[in-house]
């Protein structure tokens, strides 16, 4: 014996979830290309200094790495 909720809650589920082997509406490859082909985005150069921030205190304070590990 099924209860009426489960039922209405199979139908909701069987609506939003698509159906296997149905197809695409259209092609992702030729979308997919035109953005590999795009150029990256360049890095600003604040992402540089933090870096060289790390770089710099890990060669100063090498007991340090422990504690930046564990907060990785």
């Amino acid at each position: 014996m099924t209860n009426p909720s489960d039922d209405k809650f199979v139908d909701l589920l069987k609506q939003s979830v698509p159906k296997a082997g149905q197809e695409l509406q259209h092609d992702l490859w030729p979308r997919m290309l035109q953005r590999l082909q795009q150029p990256s985005p360049a890095v600003p150069w604040f992402d540089w200094a933090l870096l060289a921030a790390l770089a710099l205190w890990l060669c100063l304070a090498p007991s340090t790495i422990p504690v930046l590990l564990y907060h990785l």
